[in-house]
């Protein structure tokens, strides 16, 4: 994005035009609304990595022999 030799302020003209030309390719009012519609998508991007950790474990999980598992728990020395 950046170029050798730029200053802050020229990158910071760079960005804001590249906002703008998302802003107006997009169709969007303002460069709110796009950094606003650009976290969004990256929230949920993560929320769909979490979702899925979450379904290979509930898998993982589903997986277990039940019968095994309490003959262990039966071996544990505390009262179940």
């Amino acid at each position: 994005m950046t170029a050798k030799g730029m200053t802050s302020v020229s990158v910071s003209y760079e960005v804001r035009r590249q906002l703008n030309t998302l802003r107006s390719l997009g169709g969007y009012k303002s460069v709110n609304e796009v950094l606003l519609d650009l976290i969004r998508h990256q929230r949920m991007a993560r929320m769909d990595g979490s979702l899925e950790l979450l379904r290979e474990r509930a898998k993982a999980t589903a997986d277990v022999d039940v019968d095994h598992l309490v003959e262990r728990l039966n071996l544990a020395p505390f009262r179940v």
